[in-house]
């Protein structure tokens, strides 16, 4: 089982910046219509001071590192399972911005043989709120890569 006292736990927060060329791939790979997502003439021309970031891109600014606090918790990565995606935003995110990461482990749950983690994450720009992500990923209850099953505990 994952230790419990885990949830509340805050990740070190952690900077990017919005890179131009990343927002263009993104977008194309996608097939984002507009000019917007990958001319700047455009994008300045609609009213952006840049290229507007789109909104499901955020997750992937986000490091993509949950072995180092799942392995932490005693997690074996070959068994964890995302479930589950979640965006708020509060303001547009352009290329040039620099976003501040604060993830913290919200919630362990257990459901019979499921663990359920929960880490959600303060997206900031210079102070500013600019969105809240959400994260919830299953883990087994094993014998292995989650800590031992007790008697009670399924």
């Amino acid at each position: 089982m994952i230790d419990r006292r885990f949830a509340g736990a805050a990740l070190p927060p952690y900077t990017v910046v919005v890179e131009r060329e990343r927002l263009r791939r993104y977008a194309s790979a996608i097939g984002l219509s507009g000019a917007v997502f990958g001319d700047l003439d455009a994008a300045r021309t609609a009213g952006h001071r840049d290229l507007p970031l789109p909104p499901a891109l955020l997750a992937g600014l986000e490091r993509d590192e949950p072995g180092d606090f799942l392995a932490e918790m005693g997690v074996r990565l070959t068994d964890v399972r995302h479930v589950e995606q979640g965006f708020i935003h509060h303001a547009q995110v352009y290329a040039g911005d620099a976003l501040t990461f604060a993830p913290v482990i919200t919630d362990i749950r257990v459901r019979g043989p499921l663990q359920f983690v929960v880490r959600e994450t303060a997206v900031t720009r210079a102070g500013e709120r600019v969105a809240e992500l959400r994260q919830v990923v299953l883990v087994p209850v094993t014998d292995s890569g989650a800590g031992p099953v007790g008697e009670g505990e399924r």
